[in-house]
């Protein structure tokens, strides 16, 4: 008995030092000389000051700026911590009155043109970083309007980052809000 007592002790600290130590601590190490970036979240930095990650959403109202997919993750949306879908199927009254409504005000800041699909529907996840190159070209003349310069110059911005599928084939071309809102604070500065 006092034999397998010593067995079973010593193979539980050996198994929770490899398993609970030294193996989380090598793949840290190994993150973050390989992947630092990807590692410690892919924050973007200005003059010192973190502004955001490229892989997460993040609010903007102001018409000055393109603005992400809606987010259900949260009571206020875009909250990393309680990030989730709402689970509300095709059928679900409060997905649909919900997109209504969003419908209803998006489609006042473009009535001519059709109101692309990703911006009135959240992501599974609720903090999609990426829109449709179509939801980036639906919001140019609100964003050109409100920074008062022509809506090529914009549209030229959104161009210049719009990503393509990766590899060529997997997934489809995006935009990152926070990346493309950076840059129209670098080329087109708020007056």
């Amino acid at each position: 008995m006092k034999k397998n007592l010593i067995t079973a002790f010593l193979y539980t600290a050996v198994t929770t030092i490899l398993v609970g130590i030294a193996y989380p601590l090598a793949i840290t190490v190994l993150a973050q000389i390989m992947f630092k970036d990807k590692a410690n979240g892919q924050l973007i930095t200005r003059k010192g000051v973190v502004v955001g990650s490229r892989i997460l959403a993040q609010p903007f109202s102001s018409g000055n700026y393109f603005h992400p997919r809606p987010s259900a993750a949260g009571a206020n949306g875009y909250d990393a911590s309680n990030s989730g879908a709402s689970n509300f199927g095709p059928t679900n009254h409060n997905l649909i009155d919900r997109v209504k409504t969003a419908t209803a005000a998006i489609e006042a800041e473009n009535p001519s043109s059709s109101l692309p699909v990703d911006l009135v529907t959240t992501s599974a996840s609720g903090l999609d970083p990426d829109i449709t190159p179509a939801a980036a070209e639906f919001q140019i003349p609100r964003v050109a309007k409100a920074r008062d310069v022509s809506e090529e110059e914009v549209r030229i911005l959104v161009r210049e980052h719009t990503q393509p599928r990766q590899f060529g084939f997997l997934g489809e071309p995006r935009v990152n809000v926070l990346g493309l809102n950076l840059a129209l604070d670098e080329k087109f500065p708020q007056k």
